[in-house]
């Protein structure tokens, strides 16, 4: 099935998802790019609050775009060793709930998580350029932080305990 699909399928079931992503080829390959995947497009989603903060500043701002959009790539693709932190983390404490698992597979989970929640964080973004800080912007974020978690704890209770425990 095509990532897009599996994407659109994960908002209707996760965890039948996250059976059929488990159950496929183990290489680390995969978990990679669907955590780069994911950077990247959460990287374009900040793009309309950068030009946004751009416009607002005027032609004599204090930061020119380019260099807000480098600081963002960057500061984005920082976020790398720390997401495969936070995979080591959630196994370790599934593990002391009885979880038996694999680290692959608790990164595998939370990556595509965070791959599956990318069109969400296309809209905050969206919000957060078009509309700016505010109350709509605030419950987008929450909304799309509540669905990430809703994937990967959907993906981790697969991944550590074989199913709907």
């Amino acid at each position: 099935m095509a990532v897009t699909d599996d994407i659109v399928a994960t908002y209707r079931g996760p965890t039948a998802v996250a059976r059929r992503i488990l159950a496929g080829e183990r290489h680390e390959a995969r978990a990679l790019a669907y955590l780069l995947a994911a950077l990247i497009v959460a990287y374009i989603a900040l793009w309309p609050a950068l030009s946004r903060t751009d416009v607002l500043a005027g032609p004599d701002g204090p930061v020119p775009m380019t260099q807000r959009m480098v600081a963002a790539f960057l500061g984005t693709l920082a976020l790398l060793p720390v997401f495969y932190l936070v995979a080591a983390l959630s196994r370790i404490v599934a593990g002391l709930f009885g979880g038996r698992g694999s680290y692959f597979s608790a990164r595998l989970v939370l990556f595509w998580a965070l791959l599956a929640s990318t069109p969400l964080m296309l809209l905050r973004g969206l919000v957060a350029g078009f509309i700016g800080p505010g109350p709509q912007l605030s419950v987008v974020s929450g909304a799309t932080f509540a669905v990430f978690l809703w994937f990967w704890f959907s993906g981790l209770r697969v991944a550590e305990f074989g199913g709907e425990a």
